[in-house]
């Protein structure tokens, strides 16, 4: 079958939210071994001791070179560019000239006039797209992760290590004190006789870095990681672990992006019908608008500065003082989940299966979010955390239903059931959930950025 754009996909089956909701396109894939030991073992060792997490295979990048690289990132970021030297990194955030959220990535600075946007494909094919485009002065380099990768391995190897034993570790493989690194800046180790960039990052609220470097490196530093791990009982994590790693942190990893106006057709013609992903979830609207988001509604407002012209900033300056969704964390109810898993084993139609420890069943999961009947927000990714033994999901709630202990109700599985090849036939049922702050762990919220 030959190409079909994004926008011919939508028009041949009517609307986008008819094309997303009945989408073969996969969830989300970690190509890296599901599990080393189990997945709560694994889950607890970025608290208790160190976590080796391999993300080596499931982003893509994209490299942007020349004398414009700075320029088209400025333009399409809601960020501040000052002072963004060689050695730094950011989230990056991406919206449409209405504001409202495109997609987000970490930003590498590496060199003068080098780039690396890592992440999900959404924010990546938006900037691959304007940098074509736009005339302008850069060439763009992509590496897909390894599940649509063409061939051949990765350009580049990527071992986060993470936990309250990261940091000696680190020590004993450099052989020396560990410098002083701000958070979301990089450094350079040696590591087995090879150069090593490292970010110092944190997910769990120890300080943690991410390690990168040439694949053909990569099983030389991995080896001497492991040995030198023993002693502080390092443990690999596997794909079902480290999808959940996002739920104690408070990131969102996936939001619908605002990409379906008329004055986008031309991105969309552009864009191929199976690049976006699939919709999953409880929210029923026709009107793709709904499902939107802005930046301020997942928690990104401090990460818009007004300090230069992009795409967007008209709207978001106007939203700035308005009234927005806060980022929360929804705790499950116990026992309205443990109803949900019990109908499997009970005569009639079950509810859709909740599956551990992630539980999103599309690459775009939105479930209503209910307060005495009425819609107040949306659920966006849920999963179980063992360090805390909590089935939670993150959501955007209406101010007045997002203070801590509240109760709101999730509706959960899909009404009818949509096509894709992760819906079986279910029953949507309610399942009572009280807010909490986004982190949900104190100790992240406090340390995260320190």
């Amino acid at each position: 079958m030959g190409f079909e754009s994004l926008e011919s996909a939508i028009q041949r089956v009517g609307s986008p939210v008819e094309l997303l909701r009945n989408s073969t396109v996969r969830p989300h894939t970690f190509p890296v071994a599901p599990e080393f030991t189990n997945w709560r073992s694994e889950q607890t060792a970025w608290r208790t001791s160190c976590a080796l997490l391999d993300q080596s295979h499931h982003m893509t990048d994209l490299f942007v070179k020349g004398p414009d690289a700075v320029r088209l990132l400025s333009d399409f970021g809601v960020n501040t560019f000052q002072n963004f030297t060689p050695g730094k990194a950011k989230q990056y955030v991406a919206v449409n000239q209405d504001g409202y959220f495109i997609g987000d990535a970490i930003l590498f600075h590496l060199e003068d006039g080098l780039l690396d946007v890592v992440g999900h494909p959404t924010v990546i094919n938006w900037l691959q797209y304007n940098a074509e485009k736009g005339g302008y002065d850069v060439t763009c380099e992509r590496d897909e992760n390894s599940y649509d990768r063409p061939s051949g391995p990765p350009k580049l190897y990527r071992y986060e290590l993470q936990g309250p034993t990261a940091v000696p570790l680190i020590e004993k493989l450099i052989g020396k004190p560990l410098p002083s690194v701000k958070f979301f800046n990089m450094t350079e180790f040696t590591i087995a006789g090879h150069r090593v960039r490292a970010l110092r990052h944190g997910m769990a609220g120890q300080p943690g870095f991410e390690l990168f470097g040439p694949w053909e490196e990569g099983e030389a530093v991995l080896a001497e990681i492991l040995r030198c791990g023993e002693e502080f009982g390092i443990v690999r994590v596997g794909a079902k672990a480290y999808s959940t790693a996002n739920l104690e942190s408070g990131w969102i990893p996936t939001a619908v992006p605002a990409i379906f106006g008329p004055e986008m057709k031309d991105y969309r013609e552009w864009l191929s019908a199976d690049s976006l992903g699939s919709l999953g979830g409880s929210m029923d609207s026709d009107d793709i608008t709904d499902y939107y988001v802005t930046p301020y509604d997942l928690g990104y407002g401090r990460t818009i500065k007004f300090d230069h012209d992009f795409l967007g900033r008209e709207a978001l300056e106007r939203m700035a003082d308005q009234p927005h969704r806060t980022k929360v964390t929804l705790v499950w109810n116990p026992e309205d989940v443990a109803a949900a898993v019990r109908s499997l084993y009970e005569p009639g139609v079950p509810a859709k299966y909740i599956e551990l420890p992630k539980s999103r069943y599309a690459f775009f999961h939105v479930d209503k979010v209910l307060r005495d009947g009425e819609q107040v927000g949306l659920s966006l990714d849920a999963g179980y955390i063992t360090n805390e033994q909590a089935f939670v999901s993150l959501a955007t709630l209406d101010a007045a239903a997002a203070e801590p202990g509240t109760e709101v109700t999730v509706l959960w599985g899909e009404e009818p059931n949509s096509t894709k090849p992760a819906v079986e036939r279910h029953r949507q049922v309610e399942i009572r959930a009280t807010v909490a702050p986004a982190p949900y762990v104190r100790q992240i919220r406090e340390s995260y950025r320190k």
